[in-house]
């Protein structure tokens, strides 16, 4: 592989350049979006539907805490992106080097915390009934190893930031190919049932931090840091907290959605219902592979030619990635169209061994699955424009545009919705609640950035 350089980034071709970042980062996703799509079957197929059900309830706190490294990576590769553009290389490695201690301090402190809280935790996020046990299992071995996860998701950031989008997807392969071999040896073969699940899991994680170790020792990394680069820095610290909140919020967000959504549903249908989300949440996660792809590659891209002042560019590259994004987009919206029940197929086991409480939550989800996923993807050819406008702000340094911008959707839109609509709609008014929000936040976000474009990116 010939060695590239963060300099690239403002020289070649904007069309070239996003594919040529989009698609690693497009397939690092694919591949994590699979291992928890095949995960989902697997546990599905072998333990039981409740227990996908169960590790739905575990991922909002898991995901919260492994947000955390992502917010700080994010936050600081923007930051990275951007003095590379502008040849301040030790800023750079001073934001690199207070990332590492910033993500290695909190999320041990969150993990103590979730740890301490656990029984109080889990029915919090619709773990009950007989949701609570498998949770438990679950959530307490994935815990242990949410750290590693959390510095593996802030080192991806960085290695994406450096221009480097082959190793960032080299990072996400290795734990979920390890995690889907891990899952057939733990659960199928030695019949350790949710534990093999959250070892196998928790496994991935630490295979994916050694990676990730291994590219920033190795010759591959631009970013080679002393023991003085992690003295925590106020003004960067600030910085990298102030566009690092923007995806916390958002993820932060996520995991209210989740417990929102999980106990709403829990009310309306019980455990079965719980599943249907489980699954409708798996499909989110793998079918937008490619759009959160175009937005991971769209973001180095922005952020370093902003830097450089190189505001055409910039324009270019916005209006490039919202092009490529809302074509893959309208695809993956047609094939859900089409395929809801086939989909819904692979998750639920058809084994005469199932108990009858399993078969009757089976046949509840199929029969469930095709109506709302249709309206929860209904909306999804024009989420383009949402994701790359408040990418773009991110991107550039602009914290408090990203924050509200990113908060539209699911903040400001779909928990108002949710809340209000189910008391008048049922189950129906959960799952219209997607598009609704799909189709306000994509407006605002639409006229918020076309007067970024003309005021700040024309005529620079």
């Amino acid at each position: 592989m010939s060695k590239t350089t963060s300099s690239e980034l403002g020289t070649e071709p904007i069309g070239s350049l996003l594919i040529k970042q989009s698609v690693p980062a497009s397939i690092g996703i694919l591949v994590m979006s699979l291992n928890i799509f095949v995960d989902s079957i697997f546990v599905g197929n072998w333990i039981g539907s409740i227990a996908i059900a169960a590790i739905n309830v575990v991922l909002p706190v898991s995901f919260f805490i492994a947000a955390l490294g992502m917010a700080i990576g994010i936050g600081g590769s923007s930051i990275i992106s951007r003095a590379l553009g502008s040849s301040n290389k030790e800023k750079a490695l001073l934001t690199f080097g207070n990332q590492i201690a910033l993500t290695l301090l909190v999320t041990t402190a969150m993990v103590i915390l979730g740890l301490y809280y656990t029984d109080s935790l889990i029915p919090a996020f619709g773990g009950k009934g007989s949701i609570f046990e498998p949770a438990k299992i679950y959530y307490t071995i994935i815990l242990y190893g949410v750290p590693c996860l959390a510095l593996c998701m802030m080192g991806n950031s960085v290695i994406r930031a450096e221009g480097k989008p082959k190793f960032a997807m080299y990072a996400m392969i290795v734990p979920s190919v390890a995690n889907l071999l891990l899952d057939y040896i733990f659960i199928y073969v030695f019949d350790w049932g949710m534990h093999g699940a959250a070892w196998a899991t928790t496994a991935g994680y630490v295979l994916c931090l050694s990676y990730v170790t291994y590219f920033f020792l190795s010759k591959n990394s631009e970013l080679k840091i002393g023991l003085r680069h992690f003295k925590l820095n106020g003004i960067i610290i600030r910085e990298i907290g102030s566009l690092g909140g923007v995806t916390l919020a958002r993820q932060a967000v996520t995991s209210v959605i989740y417990l929102l959504m999980n106990n709403i549903l829990f009310n309306l249908g019980g455990e079965p219902l719980v599943a249907v989300y489980a699954i409708i949440g798996r499909m989110l996660m793998f079918a937008l592979f490619p759009v959160f792809g175009v937005t991971q590659g769209f973001m180095p891209i922005a952020g370093f030619n902003y830097g450089a002042f190189k505001y055409d560019r910039v324009r270019e590259s916005i209006y490039t990635a919202i092009k490529y994004a809302a074509l893959v987009a309208f695809l993956v919206f047609a094939i859900l169209m089409v395929f809801p029940t086939d989909i819904a197929g692979l998750f639920l086991s058809d084994s005469a061994d199932l108990s009858i409480e399993d078969k009757l939550a089976n046949a509840y989800v199929a029969e469930h699955i095709p109506l709302a996923m249709r309206l929860v993807f209904a909306a999804v050819p024009i989420i383009a424009i949402q994701l790359i406008g408040a990418a773009y702000f991110q991107a550039v340094g602009k914290a408090i545009p990203a924050l509200l911008l990113t908060l539209t959707r699911q903040g400001f839109f779909f928990i108002p919705l949710i809340l209000i609509l189910p008391n008048f709609m049922g189950e129906l008014g959960v799952w219209i609640s997607f598009p609704i929000a799909d189709v306000l936040s994509t407006v605002v976000t639409g006229l918020y950035l076309r007067r970024e474009i003309q005021k700040n990116l024309i005529g620079n």
